[in-house]
């Protein structure tokens, strides 16, 4: 017989046979078992490549975690940096500011305003500007008013001096005025804060005697 011819009607009756006769199924399956896997290597490969897909997918959420922890943490170290330059660029403009305000080109208020405002965002407190007319004349020598800046704070006193720049005299009528608002209220101050940018050299060893601190922008205070 033709082999074509042979091929072509094993083809056509193979399907019938192993339908129909289970020893010759068995013989075909026993002859052509090494070409191709049994049930269970192929379950076995299954859950070989589940079990590297799943690897796979863990080892790719580690990268992203990482990953995304790295971004983050740069993120927040940009973040402190912009604050820390727009910090330091409100400084400058308020050091510019002093110097303007020295040429009438800042009112006085307006930057005492921007100083007390830090304070009040940096601490949660309130600033109080305080007038109370001196009627004995102990601060300017004569009966006037006396304007300053006080803070109350779980009970502790500070008065503070808010200006664009201080010389030796303001700071001796800064310290009277303490004294003087201490001696109406009676209450002691617990401190004396100046905070200018512009603080004469004469005016920085006399608040040293007097035990006044001085800083030179409200973002200078540590603590309150």
């Amino acid at each position: 017989m033709d082999a074509e011819l042979l091929k072509e009607t094993i083809k056509k009756e193979l399907p019938g046979l192993l339908r129909n006769d289970p020893a010759l199924r068995a013989y075909i399956l026993e002859l052509t078992r090494s070409e191709y896997a049994g049930h269970q290597e192929t379950q076995d490969r299954f859950w070989e490549v589940l079990a590297e897909l799943r690897s796979d997918r863990e080892e790719q959420a580690r990268k992203w975690d990482e990953q995304n922890r790295k971004w983050e943490a740069n993120q927040e170290e940009l973040r402190r940096l912009h604050e820390a330059i727009m910090a330091q660029a409100l400084k400058h403009d308020r050091s510019i500011g002093a110097l303007g305000s020295r040429w009438g080109m800042q009112s006085e208020a307006a930057f005492r305003n921007a100083l007390a405002g830090i304070l009040e965002k940096s601490f949660a407190v309130e600033v109080l500007n305080v007038s109370e007319y001196d009627a004995s004349g102990e601060v300017f020598g004569r009966p006037d008013q006396v304007e300053l800046d006080v803070i109350i704070k779980n009970g502790l006193l500070l008065i503070c001096e808010l200006k664009s720049s201080i010389d030796k005299a303001g700071m001796y009528i800064f310290e009277r005025k303490a004294r003087f608002y201490e001696k109406r209220h009676q209450q002691k101050a617990d401190r004396l804060i100046v905070i200018s940018p512009m603080i004469d050299s004469r005016a920085r060893r006399v608040a040293e005697k007097l035990g006044i601190e001085m800083y030179s922008d409200s973002l200078d205070v540590t603590e309150i």
